[in-house]
């Protein structure tokens, strides 16, 4: 017996190295200790695996919000109603005043390298926040899926499949505001389904053209994502896919200054963007024509001392364009339900002879890095309906959303970063809402907000 026992206390000492190689790795500085919950406070030691090349990041982010009047639920962003409109001077909600905290807006990636295929990388992005289900408790932040594409890629040439950032519209204002002005000016937040071909065409060593074309998911409004019923029988998806794409020219003759978040150096990059779709609601004798197009420029104004530091860099970013019934990115506003015919959508007219609503959009940022960690930001945007006899009809003037005549947004933003991890940040922004009309309950035919942001960010 003691024999026995010594050779297996013997086995336990030769075989303890191995199992303390093999064994996690807990952090125990805090408390309830590691030994009762292993994992929950420390790392596990036990590496994320992957039969791929696998890295993983994101950011914790806290986010406060103060508006001058009552955006509901969604008070977060800016603005609050999905169609962009503030409440109108004089209505309950516009007396007043929100304030929000929340941490929903944080994120996390997972990123894939994997095998060849006839020459080509491949790489896969997954990227998800807890903004999903419109949950109002913090609490209830659901998972939402933002960015999930596979790329094949090649010297010059890259084939993405997925769901990423809708082709229309690059610009992307840099506000810690989450929203960055989607519904004023820069319709850059969808994110749909799509397959795209980006080819590089390089005349030398500093100048390049960059052609995307491509066709992703249509969901122009409301009337493309309801079923048909008896009452509405024109509801259908798009007939056809959209048709998107940018043609860039970008050069390193001007150098490269910081970009969106200062996270990404970019160099001169001017070109055009369009996208073309169809759709046929409720009951129209024929198909209607959604289509957008516009010019894009991001000029650095000083350069980055080696393409790296940002220090004394500065940058200019805009945007311009005009649209036609391009409601979800926000590059069209809704027509109220009781002018559109019992939808909230972008078209406009009487049945069966509906047309697209018409507009355009402007946008313009200054970024300025005084130092490495210290950016200044200021910007305008600006939403605007392009004819404003075309949304004129019945019940218009007395409708309780009447059309918006246009949105803009000015904002301003300083960011500092005390390491490579936290990040501070402050916002002020200014809205207004023009109607075409007194909505009802309302003491005048506009909407305006003051706002005040502040955010602390864990980028990983």
């Amino acid at each position: 017996m003691k024999k026995t026992l010594g050779l297996i206390a013997g086995s336990l000492l030769l075989a303890a190295p191995v199992m303390a190689a093999d064994a996690p790795v807990y952090n125990c500085d805090y408390q309830p200790s590691c030994e009762v919950a292993p994992g929950i406070y420390g790392a596990m030691g036990s590496p994320v695996k992957s039969k791929f090349d696998l890295s993983i990041g994101g950011f914790v982010r806290l986010d406060y919000a103060y508006n001058s009047q009552n955006f509901g639920a969604n008070g977060l962003l800016y603005p609050g109603p999905p169609g962009g409109s503030l409440n109108a001077v004089g209505t309950v909600a516009a007396k007043q005043d929100q304030t929000q905290l929340s941490a929903r807006v944080s994120r996390f990636w997972l990123k894939v390298a994997g095998p060849t295929f006839l020459g080509a990388k491949t790489n896969a992005l997954l990227e998800a926040d807890f903004l999903g289900g419109g949950q109002s408790s913090n609490e209830a932040g659901n998972l939402r899926m933002r960015h999930a594409y596979g790329t094949l890629d090649w010297a010059n040439t890259q084939v993405l499949f997925g769901q990423t950032n809708d082709m229309f519209g690059p610009a992307i204002a840099n506000t810690v505001d989450f929203r960055q002005g989607a519904t004023t000016g820069s319709p850059n937040n969808p994110r749909l389904a799509q397959i795209r071909v980006t080819q590089k065409v390089p005349f030398d060593s500093n100048n390049s053209l960059k052609i995307v074309f491509g066709v992703q998911n249509p969901i122009h409004d409301s009337n493309t994502t309801t079923a048909p019923t008896a009452t509405t029988p024109g509801g259908s998806d798009g007939s056809i896919p959209d048709v998107a794409g940018q043609v860039m020219f970008i050069s390193n003759s001007l150098g490269k200054a910081p970009g969106l978040y200062g996270l990404a150096m970019n160099p001169l990059t001017v070109g055009v963007f369009g996208l073309w779709g169809t759709e046929k609601s409720q009951g129209q004798r024929q198909n209607v024509d959604v289509y957008g197009y516009g010019v894009y420029a991001f000029v650095p104004l000083l350069k980055s001392s080696d393409g790296k530091n940002r220090a004394m860099t500065a940058s200019l970013e805009a945007q311009a364009y005009i649209s036609a019934g391009m409601a979800w990115n926000g590059a069209n506003a809704t027509t109220p339900a009781t002018f559109s015919g019992g939808a909230n959508d972008a078209l406009v007219g009487v049945n069966p002879n509906k047309s697209a609503a018409k507009g355009y959009g402007l946008y313009g940022q200054l970024e300025f890095y005084a130092t490495q960690d210290l950016g200044i930001t200021g910007g305008y945007m600006r939403r605007n309906a392009y004819n404003y006899s075309n949304y004129r009809g019945t019940g218009l003037t007395t409708a309780a959303a009447p059309f918006e005549q246009y949105n803009e947004l000015i904002y301003g933003n300083v960011a500092y970063d005390l390491n490579a991890a936290v990040r501070v940040a402050a916002e002020y922004e200014h809205g207004k809402t023009q109607f075409g009309s007194v909505p009802t309950g309302a003491t005048g035919n506009f909407g305006q907000v003051n706002i005040a942001r502040a955010a602390a960010y864990y980028f990983f």
